[in-house]
């Protein structure tokens, strides 16, 4: 009997191991993403390049479009640096920041719920970015039905990205408070033991 809750708590204890050592996975998908950010880098530079040759030839508008689209290769970069720092801390090994003072403040308060605020503030302000990219060049637009159905989808999908943004923001609102209360209610009752203790 022994012996077999023995090799039954070895087995537990393996399986429960294997799970946890499960999370290392997500290591290369992190690591491809910091490669994936090198590239956006070497295409950014390739924009501005290209946009400092032609700054003569262009446009006031066609200058506004390529520097809206230089923007939106920033907030690309910040929606990955959340997801690479934030996802791996959170979900596969904490990370030492204890001696690097030039962390990001972010960094400090952040959880599952909040790096999910996060993600949907980054992809509405993303969203935002094309949209303001299509009014600008709003008359190539509407020259036909499609770009009007273009637009009108685009303005839909950044209201869905919006009221996502609000929703998580406020049930990691609730969360929080509700946490709060729980750790008022903790000191509270610490603070009523030590009374009668004395």
């Amino acid at each position: 009997m022994n012996i077999m809750k023995g090799l039954s708590k070895g087995f537990e204890s393996i399986i429960e191991f294997s799970i946890f050592a499960s999370r290392w996975f997500q290591a290369p998908i992190y690591l491809g993403l910091i490669f994936g950010s090198g590239l956006y880098v070497y295409k950014f530079m390739g924009e501005l390049v290209f946009l400092a040759l032609r700054i003569d030839e262009f446009t006031e508008v066609q200058v506004m479009l390529s520097v809206l689209g230089l923007i939106d290769i920033s907030m690309v970069m910040n929606l990955l640096i959340i997801v690479i720092i934030g996802g791996y801390s959170i979900f596969t090994s904490r990370i030492d920041f204890e001696g690097q003072e030039d962390r990001p403040q972010w960094i400090d308060h952040l959880d599952a719920d909040r790096l999910k605020v996060k993600l949907a503030t980054s992809l509405a302000s993303i969203s935002g970015v094309h949209l303001l990219k299509t009014f600008i060049d709003i008359h190539s637009e509407t020259n036909n039905t499609k770009g009007i159905e273009s637009l009108q989808y685009e303005i839909v999908i950044h209201m869905v990205f919006i009221v996502s943004a609000l929703v998580l923001a406020w049930i990691a609102r609730i969360l929080d408070s509700r946490e709060e209360e729980k750790i008022k209610s903790t000191v509270k009752a610490k603070l009523l033991s030590s009374k009668d203790e004395q």
